[in-house]
This record gives C-alpha cells, sequence and structure tokens, in this order.
C-alpha cells in the first residue's frame, strides 16, 4: 500500500513533508533553516532577538542557501514588529510564527499578502482566539516542550485543540522520529514541529561544549520547569546557572540579574534607562520579581552565553524533555529522511495489522 505524508499543512507550507524546525533564539539560523527545507522540512528564522537590518541580512542568506520556502518568527508586542512585518512582505516570506500578544492589524496585512500565519499556543483559549484573529493553522505545544512552556501534556492539549478548531493542527513538545509523527497523525494533528532535537543536530550552529551537556542529560527528571529566570514557566536542563537562581535569595538573583542585563547593553548598545524601562515594562502588574524582570528583558543574552559563546555552564539551556533520549547528531537531511522512513514504515505495518 503506498503511503503519502502529504496533509493540509504540507499544502499550506508548500513543503514536502509535514515537519517543522521551530524557530529557537541564537539556534535557528539560515543554515539549519535552508538544510531544513532543503531535506522537505519547513523551517522558521528567529527573529525574536536580532534587530531588522540582521533579520533582512538573515532571509537573504537562507534564500541564497535554498529555493525552497520557510518562515520567519518574531513577537508581535516587541518593539520592531512593524519592521519585521514589512522584511516579511518585501522578500514575500512563506511564513510567520508568532506566540504571545497577537496583533489583528498585522495578521490581516500579513494574510492580505497570502502569508501563512501559525502561531504557537500552550492552552485550548489560546488557541481558538488565535483562530478568531485570522490563524491558518495552530501550532500546539505541550508541556514537554522547551523554553516557555504550559502544564498540560501534548496528547491531552493536542485532542482538545483538534476538535475545538477548524484549521490544521501542529503537534510540538516531545517529538524526535516517526512514531512521534505517526501518532501526532494519529491523533488529528496535520504534522510536528521540533525544537529540541533541530537544535541536536549536525547542521545546528550550538557549540560542540553545549550540544555535550545537551547529550549528556539521560534523565527526562533534569529538564525541569521553573520561574527563576523571568518568572514565566520555562522548561529547562539543570545547570550550574539554574542553580544559582533556584538557591538564591532576592539580593543574590538581582546581582546576577544585574551582570547579565549590564552585559546585554554592551551588546546592543542599549542605554541602562531604556533597558530599566524595558524590564519594568515587563514587571507589569507585579508578578515578576524585580530580578525576574530585569533577567527577562535580557533574557537573550542569558541564552547567547550557551548558544553563541559555548558556556553552558553560565547560559540558560532551554530543552524539551525529549532530550533526554536524543543520543546522535544527525545531519537535517538525514534526520528528516529518518523520520519519514520510519513514519512509513509504521503506517504500513498499522494497515496491515487492522486489514
Amino acid at each position: 500500500m503506498a503511503i503519502s505524508l502529504n496533509t493540509r499543512l504540507t499544502q499550506l507550507l508548500g513543503c514536502r513533508y509535514p515537519i517543522i524546525q521551530t524557530a529557537m533564539g541564537w539556534v535557528a539560523d539560515p543554515k539549519l533553516v535552508a538544510a531544513t527545507g532543503n531535506a522537505g522540512g519547513f523551517g522558521f528564522l528567529a527573529g525574536a532577538t536580532i534587530e531588522p537590518q540582521q533579520m533582512e541580512a538573515a532571509i537573504i542568506e537562507t534564500r541564497r542557501l535554498t529555493d525552497q520556502p520557510f518562515g520567519v518568527n518574531f513577537h508581535m508586542y516587541q518593539a520592531n514588529a512593524s519592521e519585521i512585518v514589512e522584511l516579511v512582505l518585501r522578500h514575500k516570506v512563506r511564513a510567520v510564527s508568532y506566540s504571545r500578544s497577537p496583533g489583528k492589524q498585522m495578521i490581516s496585512r500579513l494574510k492580505d499578502a497570502g502569508v501563512v500565519c501559525i502561531p504557537t499556543v500552550g492552552a485550548l483559549k489560546h488557541a481558538q482566539k488565535a483562530v478568531e484573529m485570522g490563524a491558518d493553522a495552530v501550532t500546539v505545544q505541550g508541556g514537554e516542550g522547551g523554553g516557555h512552556t504550559g502544564s498540560v501534556p501534548t496528547s491531552l492539549l493536542l485532542d482538545q485543540v483538534v476538535n475545538a478548531v477548524s484549521v490544521p493542527v501542529v503537534a510540538a513538545g516531545g517529538f524526535k522520529d516517526g512514531k512521534g509523527l505517526v501518532s501526532a497523525l494519529a491523533y488529528g494533528a496535520e504534522g510536528i514541529a521540533m525544537g529540541t532535537r533541530f537544535l541536536m543536530c549536525a547542521d545546528s550552529p550550538v557549540p560542540q561544549a553545549t550540544l555535550a551537556r545537551y547529550l549528556a542529560v539521560k534523565d527526562p527528571a533534569a529538564i525541569i520547569i521553573s520561574r527563576a529566570i523571568d518568572g514565566m514557566p520555562q522548561r529547562m536542563i539543570r545547570n550550574e546557572l539554574l542553580n544559582q537562581l533556584e538557591n538564591s535569595g532576592g539580593l543574590k538573583r538581582l546581582l546576577l540579574a544585574l551582570q547579565s542585563g549590564l552585559a546585554y547593553r554592551r551588546h546592543t548598545g542599549m542605554s541602562l534607562t531604556q533597558l530599566l524601562t524595558s524590564a519594568l515594562k515587563m514587571r507589569g502588574s507585579g508578578e515578576l520579581t524585580a530580578a525576574q524582570s530585569i533577567m527577562a528583558a535580557n533574557a537573550p543574552m542569558v541564552i547567547q552565553k550557551a548558544m553563541v559563546d559555548g558556556q553552558p555552564a553560565a547560559g540558560v539551556l532551554p530543552a524539551g524533555q525529549i532530550a533526554a533520549s536524543i543520543d546522535s547528531l544527525p545531519s537535517c537531511a538525514q534526520l528528516i529522511e529518518q523520520i519519514v522512513l520510519d513514519a512509513e514504515a509504521r503506517l504500513g505495518e498499522l494497515c496491515r495489522r487492522v486489514s
């Protein structure tokens, strides 16, 4: 029996396989995105941590490396969001992904130009709201996923959302192989999105010292959810920095946050006033401590320590729980080919079982 992995998601994005590489800050660069597209998947460039001119350079470089479609990720609440939108339109980028605080006018402008809008959500109500605002598809990330995440397991959240919305649903959080893809399809998803699995591959720009820390994790319990960084739940590999933040008192956390903030200010050229203003905005309703507010304002710098500088003890290590079961660093081409072969074999086996 011939098996096809063509779904509404592949038709929407123009890719061969329903496999998305998510936009990870400092990780989802042109090389990784192009390698994903060339292998038949669909990649998103990370646009939430860089300036518009760097974003444009990344789009141009990705175009040089692949003729396949790709997307851009950004936050619609970030100060330069409108500039990112203009770049997406100017360069005819296929899709955008975003998370919190979607802007209805921005979504309308993008959709009018034919750009596919795929937000990432972690709750049923957010999925429904995203569709009401015009999302063409939604990526649903369960609690197993890395970085900012919720508490509901992927299987439960996916089932809820698939039954509640009519647009294609993409499953994220806990996927690494063909078996996972088949399970997501069985739940009604149109494909899967993976961050950690693509971070841990040969085409990833992450330094070897940091990748070694990821490969060394064998216990899912070592990949914890913490609010120590910015007050919001984030799933990360427990390391020296996280232990220090978790075990420190308020004053110590504030000092660590200030050290990181000053480093971020030097990196970006941001004035001290701008840094503090950004931190105060993030403090918002008062739910965040002063230390968390400052850390939230310069979180990209903390992640950069591990993902760019190769200092895994001094930076944040975002990871899904699936990292504990990954023990190899294949290329994107090898990874996607194996996922497809395994999925086709598993689907064929299931068909034979029930026929």
